[in-house]
């Protein structure tokens, strides 16, 4: 694949593809000098132009004879902010962000801060004729990796082939105590009752069969730190089955026992990994363990 150098033209750095077509972010982490996070929220921000039309979408398809322009301009470059969701990936179909702890995966109820609100804010003003489809949730105090459409075929077919699509999805979390086992399983029902609770049984209580394998990463006389792989996606699952093993997640206030050593619920899905809905291509997010949860096992 070969193309022309870069030429300055008005403040910006135009590009001609003379050879076989490429997709957007290829093309500019081959001919830009920049590192791949400028690049990309560059992008974000709306500084590339793609034969004078605007593009945010890395994976744009680009043919012989287009021009790509970048801009320098730093009044152009206008990423994505917000104190309580990260985008980590985004294209035509699907956006994946990092959520902080304190807001909702979407609305419930009037005026309610949540992640697909913001979405929507963001695609409103970056012009892109979209909105946010919830595909999965993260409880309010959760933090960590989620996937929402951008269409709702996409999201459809997210959600009706989810445990097919999605083949890897861990958590980690700040647990109660010190952990003996240095891994293993938890099997049983898990329903809730009237007061929305969730509660665990070995046996068959109507409710929804919940599998969770864990490991432990690094334990202190008072706390374990906790790697969890979900086989299901239940309510509450991780949260329900600590307690089930006596060893409840830290800052948990409906299933914990009052431990609470940095003031918030200590769990982090920060693994996800799935094939894309569109594409078919392997798509593998990570993100570091909260310095939080690090700083307690120093």
């Amino acid at each position: 694949m070969k193309y022309n150098t870069g030429f300055q033209h008005k403040g910006e750095y135009e590009y001609l593809i003379v050879n076989e077509p490429a997709g957007l972010l290829e093309f500019l982490l081959k001919n830009v000098r920049e590192s791949r996070n400028k690049i990309k929220a560059t992008l974000q921000g709306r500084g590339i132009k793609v034969d004078g039309k605007c593009v945010t979408q890395f994976d744009y398809p680009l043919e012989c004879g287009m021009k790509v322009a970048v801009s320098k301009s730093k009044r152009n470059q206008l990423p994505f902010k917000s104190r309580y969701v990260r985008i980590v990936y985004e294209d035509r179909w699907l956006v994946v962000v990092e959520k902080n702890i304190g807001i909702l995966s979407m609305a419930a109820g009037h005026s309610s801060l949540n992640v697909k609100s913001v979405l929507d804010d963001y695609f409103h003003k970056s012009h892109q004729r979209c909105r946010a489809h919830v595909v999965h949730r993260l409880d309010r105090d959760t933090s960590g990796l989620m996937v929402y459409a951008k269409d709702m075929e996409t999201e459809q077919i997210l959600e009706h082939n989810w445990h097919d699509i999605v083949y890897d999805r861990r958590y980690v979390a700040v647990v109660s105590g010190e952990m003996e086992q240095e891994g293993g399983t938890v099997a049983n029902w898990l329903k809730d009752n009237k007061a929305y609770v969730t509660y665990s049984s070995p046996t068959d209580n109507g409710g929804k069969y919940a599998v969770t394998h864990f490991r432990v990463l690094n334990r202190t006389t008072e706390h374990s730190l906790v790697e969890f792989k979900l086989e299901t996606g239940r309510k509450n699952q991780i949260r329900v089955h600590t307690a089930d093993l006596g060893h409840p997640v830290c800052g948990d206030i409906k299933y914990g026992n009052g431990d609470d050593p940095i003031h918030r619920l200590c769990l982090h899905a920060y693994l996800l990994c799935f094939r894309h809905p569109v594409t078919g291509e392997k798509m593998e997010f990570e993100t570091l363990i909260p310095t939080d949860f690090r700083r307690l096992f120093k």
